[in-house]
């Protein structure tokens, strides 16, 4: 078994941050990051909306200066995949999938969260290349070219509208006639001139070789195919947070799966934190993402001093 006084769970902004928080006030500090430590901004090409950088950053570098930063202050990382969280109070352990424990004072979880992808065919190949689930991360890159928004709530719309301002057209295809996006939102992309909307459709397929050219929808009412030809998808269908393993913890989720925190990212279960994605149900931001992670370290640190 391990022993340390601050276990994080997961290795992308949120994880790094509490990390460096808290090893620079003074604690153990062990990463398990799983197969993978990166999170995924691994899977982003260039990123333009974290400060700090005046030309774009590849997300594999900016998480390779991450974790080498994490481990010039002394930070152990693993790539162990923790799978159970057990205790209701500190010392808390921590089992990995190969069997390795861990036993913390205390814990960040820092595990986030997954796009939720639509599994149209041509999705998957064509990921980074024409498709993205982040218009904000990504929509720079289409300025001034045509776009589809898949999704009715307010990520989609808001999309949309942020879209609609650097692109000279803009589909909105929801697969329904009603929205959960806000009514105001709502009006708003209708009263948008280059946001025109597909309804009762679903994007049957995602066109293109190498990039993508188009999406082939289809209407869920008549079945009527129809292909419209595009140079970007973004998706917005929600995502899906990385806490199932947690579903046998004493840790509390909301319904959506996300893990509930206060202003200081602690749970309520007292010395166990979580930051980043898995906590958060709208603005999933590496640089949101990185702040509560600073939040967790901090509040993390104070706890252990406390129980040192």
């Amino acid at each position: 078994m391990k022993k340390t006084d601050l276990l994080i769970i997961g290795a992308g902004p949120a994880g790094c941050s509490a990390a460096i928080y808290a090893v620079r006030a003074g604690l153990k500090t062990i990463i398990a990051g799983g197969a993978m430590p990166g999170g995924q901004l691994l899977q982003t090409n260039d990123i333009e909306n974290y400060a700090g950088f005046v030309n774009p950053v590849g997300g594999y570098e900016l998480m390779d200066n991450m974790l080498k930063q994490c481990k010039r202050l002394g930070v152990e990382i693993t790539t162990d995949q923790i799978v159970k969280l057990s205790g209701t109070k500190t010392p808390f352990t921590a089992t990995a999938a190969g069997g390795e424990t861990y036993e913390a004072t205390a814990v960040v979880i820092a595990t986030g969260a997954s796009a939720r992808w639509l599994g149209a065919p041509g999705e998957d190949k064509l990921r980074g290349h024409g498709v993205s689930a982040c218009a904000t991360c990504d929509g720079f890159f289409f300025k001034g070219k045509n776009v589809v928004v898949v999704g009715g709530g307010n990520t989609a719309f808001e999309d949309a509208l942020f879209l609609s301002k650097i692109c000279p057209s803009v589909t909105l295809v929801h697969r329904r006639e009603g929205f959960r996006a806000d009514a105001v939102t709502v009006e708003k992309v209708k009263n948008t001139p280059n946001i025109k909307m597909k309804l009762n459709c679903v994007v049957d397929e995602v066109l293109g070789d190498g990039k993508v050219t188009g999406a082939r929808l289809k209407n869920v009412q008549t079945g009527a195919i129809e292909e419209i030809a595009c140079d970007g998808i973004f998706v917005a269908v929600g995502a899906v947070p990385q806490t199932g393993w947690l579903k046998d913890s004493p840790v509390e989720l909301d319904g959506a799966g996300l893990v509930k925190v206060n202003y200081k990212q602690a749970t309520n279960i007292d010395g166990i934190f979580a930051a980043g994605d898995c906590t958060e149900p709208e603005f999933r931001q590496a640089s949101i993402a990185a702040g509560t992670g600073a939040k967790a370290g901090i509040s993390a640190a104070a706890f252990v001093n406390l129980h040192k």
